[in-house]
C-alpha cells in the first residue's frame, strides 16, 4: 500500500507569487507503476555525473544533495537500493496538468564560411548581452542587426533547420572537411518564447495534428515566404558556442554534463532541481515510458512543477519520434530523505 501526505510550502515572502504554493506529495516507491521493472543503472550514472553541479531550488538547497552525492561516488551498490534507501519519491504541483513533450540533438550539414550553399547562420552570444534584459527580437537579428560584427559561430544550409537548433539547444554538424562540430547553448536575446506552431493552428494553416516539427517542416517547404514570417512569430532567439564533446556522449545540457538518450530530461528549475532524479510517466500508447530519468537541462517552452521534455538521442530518427511527443502523464521526483522529512516537519 502506498501512502500520501501533502505538504504546502507557503514562503511568500521569497518567493515570486507563481511558487508561493507548491505541493509536496509524499508516496511510496511501491506506489510508482513498473518501478521495479526498469534498469535503473543508466539513471545512477547519469545522477552521479550530475552531482557536482546540482542546482537549488526555492524549496531545497544544494547542500542538503551532499549525502547522497557523496554515496553516489563512493560506490553506490545496486541502483535499486541506493535510490529506495536515500531518497523519497514527491509529487511536485502548482496546480497544471502534467506535459510530456521531445527534444533531440539535430544532425545537419554546415560550413565554417558562408557559402552560396550555406547562408543561415548560427551565432556566438553577444557580449553587450545582460541576463534578465530584452535585446533584440528575432526578426531584427536576421533582419541584419548583428551583420558585421563576425559573431557567426557555423553556417547552415536551410532555414527551418536553423530554426529548429534554436528550439533544441544543440546540433552536431558535420563540415565540408568532412569533420564534425558540436554546438551548444551560449545565451538568449530575452525576449519572449512563443510557439510557432500554435500560432499556425490560430491561423488556420495548421490543424492541432499538424502542428509538430514535421508538419512545420512541410508546411515551410512549401510556403517559403510565408515561413519567414511564421518562424519570426517566435521573437526568441538563442546563441552558441562549440563544444569540445566525444562523440560516444550526448550534448551538454544546462547541467554541463552530457544528455542520455531517455534517462535525460528537461524541467522547470524553479520547481524541480537541476540534477534530481525524476520518473516519467507517459501515457502514449505504444510510446508510454515508465523510467527514471535525470533533471539536467532546461528550455525556454519548459514551464510547471509537472512539465518536462524528454531527450531521445541525436539525429533524424531521434528527431522523427521527439517531433511527435506530446503526453500527458505524471512526473514524480526523487529528493533526498532529509529534504523530505524537512518539508513534511518531521
Amino acid at each position: 500500500m502506498g501512502f500520501a501526505r501533502n505538504i504546502i510550502i507557503l514562503a511568500a515572502f521569497c518567493l515570486p507569487a507563481s511558487l508561493s504554493a507548491a505541493t509536496y506529495t509524499q508516496i511510496s516507491f511501491s506506489a510508482i507503476s513498473g518501478w521495479q521493472q526498469d534498469n535503473l543503472a543508466p539513471a545512477l550514472e547519469a545522477f552521479a555525473r550530475s552531482c557536482g553541479s546540482i542546482r537549488a531550488t526555492p524549496a531545497i538547497p544544494v547542500w542538503e544533495w551532499d549525502q547522497v552525492c557523496a554515496l553516489a561516488k563512493a560506490g553506490p551498490g545496486p541502483a535499486r537500493a541506493f535510490f529506495e534507501q536515500n531518497f523519497t519519491p514527491v509529487r511536485i504541483t502548482t496546480g497544471s496538468r502534467a506535459l510530456f513533450t521531445g527534444y533531440y540533438e539535430p544532425e545537419l550539414q554546415g560550413s565554417r564560411t558562408e557559402t552560396e550553399e550555406f547562408r543561415f547562420p548560427l551565432y556566438r552570444r553577444p557580449p553587450e548581452i545582460q541576463t534578465g534584459v530584452a535585446w533584440h527580437t528575432r526578426a531584427e537579428i536576421e533582419n541584419g542587426a548583428l551583420e558585421g560584427r563576425g559573431l557567426e559561430l557555423v553556417w547552415l544550409e536551410n532555414r527551418v533547420d536553423t530554426f529548429f537548433v534554436h528550439v533544441q539547444g544543440a546540433a552536431r554538424i558535420k563540415l565540408d572537411d568532412q569533420n564534425y562540430m558540436r554546438v551548444g547553448f551560449a545565451g538568449r536575446n530575452w525576449q519572449p518564447y512563443r510557439s510557432v506552431g500554435r500560432q499556425l493552428i490560430r491561423q488556420g494553416v495548421l490543424t492541432p495534428n499538424q502542428a509538430g516539427m514535421q508538419g512545420i517542416r512541410a508546411w515551410a517547404a512549401a510556403n517559403p515566404n510565408a515561413a519567414v514570417r511564421a518562424l519570426q512569430h517566435n521573437t526568441s532567439f538563442i546563441f552558441f558556442q562549440e563544444l569540445e564533446i566525444p562523440d560516444n556522449f550526448g550534448p551538454v545540457g544546462a547541467l554541463q554534463v552530457p544528455l542520455a538518450p531517455l534517462r535525460s530530461v528537461a524541467v522547470d528549475d524553479n520547481h524541480t532541481p537541476l540534477g534530481a532524479p525524476v520518473w516519467i510517466k507517459m501515457n502514449a500508447g505504444e510510446s508510454s515510458l515508465n523510467q527514471l530519468m535525470v533533471a539536467q537541462d532546461t528550455g525556454s517552452a519548459v514551464n510547471g512543477a509537472q512539465r518536462a521534455d524528454i531527450f531521445y538521442g541525436s539525429g533524424k530518427a531521434a528527431g522523427d519520434t521527439a517531433g511527435n511527443i506530446r503526453y500527458s502523464g505524471e512526473m514524480i521526483t526523487l529528493i533526498p530523505n532529509a529534504s523530505a522529512a524537512r518539508l513534511s516537519g518531521q
